[in-house]
């Protein structure tokens, strides 16, 4: 194990015994640091050192050729410096190897959510479209907070919608977290954690008025769909979403009690649904072809799509932009405007607590309104106050 003041003439000049696979030459100034000979004349600087459990360990400067003696010195005593301090080059090294890519984080995000998520799809389409061209083939500890929230503005100004923009947020930050939780290697922290949720109001109310309604359900009565008629009446008699509709089955349905059971929904909880009596008779019209309510006449399985249907006919009711979606709106606000109390409408609707309700309580409001104006009028102090 020969010693020398290492120099870089001496590390040009030294050569590999014949007899020998390699040659060290360790330096006399820095502890541990070592040139390395091979017999095809290759020679690679190292530092090698004892780490905090007393095993040696080595960790590689560079190639002679890749870098000058003076920079191979400098770097030798800048780790030496670790070394002293209680680190350990050659593990942080290890690690930095070891820290997988965030595309095969985002796989593993993405198999746990099949395992949970009624729509994982909505999770893969975030990640595809939005997340993995910009981040996948970064390393974990590559990716910076201020490199995201940076990423993040560029995203609401090139005129997605906040919400969508929302919800990668929400998506690329779960990623962190189960990694923060599985212990993935290399990853210390989550980049995306304090980077603060912008407000906005992503609420949308629209309001059918009964000329409305009745204007779309005749035009949904000319659609070729012959069951898009029916499903848009009992949208606005159930208030339930589309999909809650689309999947409804036959035995689900109790037309003597006058009552739906929706095993699941989007909160992930079964209700009963009440049935007025229009709507009791809509259900009684319609033919029994299979076990869902309201199958595709050519599959006889749910719907897959009937947006061409319903686009047609909202247009041709003259209602350009309103959604499918708007017509629990439109249930909703009816029962409101009906003196029924926002628990109660709640609890038809399926939400998971009463701040969705809380959007309808300017239209109970209204309805208090007119019963204090009613009273007024009733009492008729008006020409006693005046005189």
């Amino acid at each position: 194990m020969p010693k020398v003041k290492l120099d870089a003439t001496t590390c040009l000049t030294a050569t590999c015994p014949a007899d020998k696979s390699k040659e060290t030459l360790w330096d006399t100034a820095i502890q541990g640091f070592v040139i390395e000979i091979r017999p095809n004349g290759g020679r690679t600087y190292y530092l090698r050192y004892f780490d905090g459990h007393g095993r040696q360990r080595q960790h590689k400067i560079g190639g002679f050729a890749d870098l000058t003696f003076d920079q191979a010195r400098k770097e030798a005593r800048r780790l030496r410096s670790i070394v002293v301090l209680g680190g350990d080059p050659a593990a942080a090294k290890d690690e930095r190897k070891a820290t997988p890519s965030y595309a095969e984080l985002a796989s593993q995000h993405l198999d746990y959510a099949k395992t949970y998520q009624k729509r994982p799809g909505n999770t893969d389409a975030v990640l595809r479209v939005h997340i993995l061209p910009r981040w996948g083939k970064l390393r974990l500890d590559e990716i910076t907070t201020q490199d995201v929230a940076k990423w993040l503005a560029e995203k609401r100004s090139s005129g997605l919608a906040p919400a969508t923009v929302e919800k990668i947020r929400i998506v690329f930050n779960r990623s962190f977290e189960l990694g923060l939780k599985w212990g993935v290697a290399g990853l210390k922290g989550n980049p995306v954690r304090s980077i603060p949720r912008p407000k906005f109001n992503n609420a949308r109310e629209r309001y059918l008025s009964p000329a409305e309604a009745q204007r779309l359900l005749a035009a949904a009565g000319r659609s070729d769909n012959s069951l898009l008629a029916p499903i848009v009446a009992l949208l606005l008699y159930t208030g339930a979403r589309k999909n809650e509709l689309l999947q409804a089955q036959w035995q689900h349905v109790d037309l003597e009690r006058r009552s739906w059971f929706i095993p699941d929904s989007k909160t992930g909880k079964s209700r009963h649904v009440p049935l007025s009596k229009p709507a009791c008779e809509i259900i009684e019209r319609l033919e029994r072809t299979s076990k869902w309510l309201l199958p595709n006449p050519h599959t006889q399985r749910p719907f897959t799509d009937i947006k061409h249907a319903w686009m047609t006919a909202r247009d041709e009711a003259h209602l350009p932009g309103l959604r499918l979606h708007d017509l629990r709106h439109a249930a909703a606000s009816a029962m409101v405007g009906a003196g029924i109390d926002l628990y109660a409408v709640g609890k038809i609707l399926g939400h998971a607590d009463q701040a969705s309700s809380a959007r309808y309580a300017h239209l109970a409001n209204d309805r208090l309104r007119t019963a204090v104006e009613a009273g007024a009028a009733n009492l008729n102090l008006a020409a006693v106050a005046s005189g």
